[in-house]
């Protein structure tokens, strides 16, 4: 199914939560979801389906200074 995920097209498996997206994209340290324009709490996770048409925005924290 398509959903654009930061702004881009992109063709996921269905079924597939925002655990699992997470999971395909190796990410880790500290990052926040949005859901079609909803904040997802980390817990929501393993539990939120993502559907067709879904817009996705995942921004990772970057340490500086």
């Amino acid at each position: 199914m398509e959903v654009l995920l930061n702004g881009n097209p992109r063709t996921v498996a269905h079924n597939l939560t925002i655990e699992n997206l997470i999971t395909s994209l190796h990410l880790d340290g500290k990052f926040a979801v949005e859901l079609n324009r909803h904040i997802v709490p980390r817990s929501e996770y393993p539990k939120t389906a993502l559907r067709p048409g879904d817009n996705i925005e995942i921004v990772q924290a970057i340490g500086g200074g």
